[in-house]
């Protein structure tokens, strides 16, 4: 029997022992799924599931302390963070309880009879969540999927299970059938490849890094098996002179280092108009200096530790190359800590500035014009995320266009809401979560016409 020991990365103790499940205990997941798909979950009346999806909501809030307190000891998340990402799995869960009412086709003109067109779900989906985000990437697939009617079989991180495993719990306590939402914890290579090979998962749900992206990709290639992707990124926060300086610098830091860099929106790359650099970066060091980086336990805390000791050594390899302009403070301690990190560069082909860090590191480069900004930021493979901070909207609307990326903000460093739709550009991802749309993401189009 395998198990995996879940770590505080605050003080790099142990939590609790986690079974991690054999092809074997997938295989049966997977069929008891889909029997509780044909079994009645496809089946329900869409008032009736729609009703279920809000119990399940309701239940979620009245644990939101609860399931905070576990991500700020199982994934090192400030308590800020945590009650939000509760909160969010609740707020899907409401958003999408709309949907299984509203799932329409349509009547198309056609001579000879009348053509009809349905909404059916797909069957049994594998969400497969990263340690990042654990709670709300999890709500964002299971949500959609399940008001569509799809049963959901979910494997969280390895590393983060601890919250998964109870919203599997509290939707039980809030009535769904057993079964329809599964949450087995295991290796991605045991637990994550079965989803992608089983024939009885028709749908692929993966967000974590673009080189085990593109193997799910392949693996789903065999069977025509739908996915989305949610993959990496190297995000630029763009600065132009007319912007208001002072907002955007002390916005800067929460773009980047909010989960201690631990973001695939994060802006890591900032891009500051020539004119205003100086004044850019002087500003920048007391909002980065500022920032309060304490044990996440302790709640005026707003930014935490990194998941694991591997994170922090791949995070100080790449400050090992480069000179840091300034830095903020740590509590110390035996967990995985690295400071908020600026570095200055002009070189394009640098690693800091190319690479996906994927801790709290920023690179900072000086542009010349609109044109000059907007080659710099699509310079990538990736094409997530993004800010633009200017007063000229038409300038802030132009730019947002021009910049390949599929998530865009202009004088805000937040582009991720669950009533829009959410994905990437390039190498960050195939496919879009969240916004009205995604329900129907997760079904088949069937056309049927009746002769007259």
């Amino acid at each position: 029997m395998s198990s995996y020991t879940v770590i505080n990365p605050a003080t790099a103790t142990p939590v609790t022992e986690v079974h991690l499940a054999s092809v074997e205990e997938t295989d049966a997941a997977i069929e008891a799924a889909q029997e509780a798909f044909v079994g009645g979950w496809r089946d329900l009346a869409p008032g009736e599931r729609a009703r279920l999806l809000r119990r399940f909501a309701s239940v979620v809030d009245a644990h939101v302390e609860e399931l905070a307190e576990l991500e700020v000891r199982n994934a090192g998340h400030t308590w800020g963070n945590a009650r939000w990402e509760a909160g969010n799995v609740r707020d899907c869960l409401n958003y999408y309880s709309a949907a299984p009412e509203r799932l329409f086709g349509r009547q198309i003109p056609v001579p000879g009879g009348v053509d009809l067109t349905f909404r059916e779900p797909l069957g049994v989906v594998g969400v497969i969540v990263p340690w990042n985000f654990p709670m709300p990437i999890a709500g964002w697939g299971f949500a959609p999927a399940l008001a569509a009617g799809n049963t959901v079989v979910l494997k969280p991180a390895e590393l983060t299970p601890l919250t998964a495993i109870r919203l599997g719990e509290l939707a039980l306590e809030a009535g769904l059938p057993e079964h329809v939402l599964t949450i087995i914890p295991g290796k991605g290579s045991v637990v994550g490849e079965r989803l992608v090979t089983h024939p009885l998962v028709r749908k692929i749900v993966f967000t974590g890094s673009t080189a085990v992206g593109k193997q799910i990709m392949a693996g789903c290639a065999d069977q025509v098996k739908r996915l989305t992707l949610e993959l990496g990124g190297k995000s630029s926060n763009i600065v132009f002179a007319d912007a208001d300086i002072d907002a955007a610098a002390a916005t800067a830091p929460y773009a980047v280092f909010d989960n201690a860099g631990q973001d695939c929106c994060a802006r890591s790359r900032i891009l500051v108009q020539r004119s205003v650099y100086d004044e850019f970066l002087d500003k920048l060091e007391p909002a980065v200096t500022g920032m309060r980086v304490l044990d996440p336990s302790d709640e005026a805390s707003e930014m935490g530790p990194l998941i694991s000791a591997q994170q922090r050594a791949t995070v100080r390899g790449f400050l090992d190359e480069v000179e840091v302009a300034f830095a903020g403070n740590t509590p110390g301690g035996d967990g995985f800590w690295v400071p908020p990190s600026v570095v200055t560069t002009e070189d394009a082909e640098a690693r800091i500035w190319r690479e996906e860090v994927f801790g709290p590191v920023v690179a900072v480069m000086p542009f010349d014009d609109e044109a000059d900004a907007v080659a710099l930021a699509n310079d990538t493979e990736y094409g997530l995320s993004g800010s633009i901070y200017t007063r000229d909207l038409a300038r802030g609307l132009r730019v947002a266009r021009a910049v390949e990326s599929g998530n865009l903000s202009v004088n805000s460093h937040s582009a991720v809401r669950y009533w829009t739709p959410f994905g990437g550009y390039k190498q960050s991802g195939l496919g879009r979560e969240l916004g009205p749309d995604a329900p129907a993401a997760f079904t088949e189009e069937k056309n049927v016409f009746i002769a007259h």
